[in-house]
């Protein structure tokens, strides 16, 4: 079993609408520390990281809104995990929006710099791949895959001192299903691989999990990539069962479909991390979609039906 370092984020800086920062009080709430001890895993839970409210913060550059804030939470957060990885722990983030990602996954990727690059499945409706020059809102949310690959201002590329933290060929975007026509060509132009929910439907779930572990763990080292990531957005989800996120879109994942998703990353005996964000407790049912994100985490850590 292995050792897991929970650590909140109530960061929504980066979202376009309010209420993500309450996302890790949600997911405490389902006792998700105590249910992962039960696995056998044993839990620190290491608090949050510090935020400031909207109120309390520059907004700055419109076409990056919040950026300056946000790259000193995403700092914090990337020391938070690198220790964490370094210690041989597996660091569990609680978001928050998805611009945390930045730096969670910086700090993992800068733990691992001496293996070897990282691989991350990225779970999300959207791409997450826009920078500021191409970003419709100037919200950051919508922003980190680029910022990890590389891509936008040193403001958030440089996030843990290793760009850039991710490389293409280990990324894979999984069930997307909502791009404007410019992020589109990004994607395509990027180098990711996408499996969209088009390619789930008509490939099956199996198949299409398996397919994202085998690009994200492959590399030129004998080994493979050094670990594997995955970053739960909960819009990925369908909203008849993730109701509580800021950008719902239809035809997401199902109950079943992420279940297995997370099973298998969990056999690949790769995981080294993962993120849960954008829930958002303003917008859910009986704090249905924490108790799923919180599920989620606990297949991806080794929960099994029989």
């Amino acid at each position: 079993m292995a050792e897991v370092h929970l650590i909140g984020v109530p960061l929504d800086l980066g979202a376009g609408r309010r209420g993500p920062d309450m996302g890790p009080s949600a997911l405490r709430l389902t006792g998700i520390a105590r249910r992962l001890t039960d696995l056998g895993h044993k839990v620190t839970d290491l608090g949050n990281v510090p935020v400031p409210i909207p109120e309390a913060a520059e907004l700055g550059d419109t076409s990056m809104r919040y950026a300056d804030p946000i790259t000193t939470v995403c700092e914090q957060l990337a020391q938070r995990t690198q220790q964490a990885v370094a210690s041989g722990a597996v660091p569990l983030t609680l978001g928050g929006d998805h611009s945390a990602a930045i730096g969670s996954i910086s700090g993992i990727a800068a733990a691992r710099a001496a293996i070897g690059p990282i691989g991350c499945i990225w779970v999300d409706a959207h791409a997450d791949m826009n920078t500021p020059e191409s970003s419709p809102s100037g919200n950051v949310h919508g922003m980190p895959l680029a910022a990890l690959l590389g891509r936008g201002p040193d403001l958030l590329t440089r996030i843990g001192g290793n760009a850039p933290s991710l490389r293409p060929t280990n990324t894979v975007l999984f069930g997307i299903r909502d791009l404007d026509e410019r992020e589109k060509g990004i994607v395509r132009d990027s180098g990711v691989t996408a499996i969209t929910m088009s390619h789930i439907d008509r490939d099956g779930i199996g198949p299409s999990v398996q397919r994202a572990i085998e690009v994200a763990t492959a590399g030129a080292l004998a080994s493979g990539a050094a670990g594997l990531h995955i970053s739960l957005d909960m819009d990925a989800l369908d909203p008849s069962i993730a109701p509580g996120v800021g950008t719902p879109v239809p035809g997401g994942l199902t109950y079943r479909e992420a279940h297995l998703l997370m099973e298998m990353v969990h056999d690949s005996g790769a995981l080294i991390g993962m993120d849960l964000v954008e829930t958002n407790p303003a917008l859910d049912r009986a704090n249905a979609t924490a108790e799923l994100g919180a599920q989620l985490a606990l297949s991806a850590l080794g929960h099994r039906i029989l």
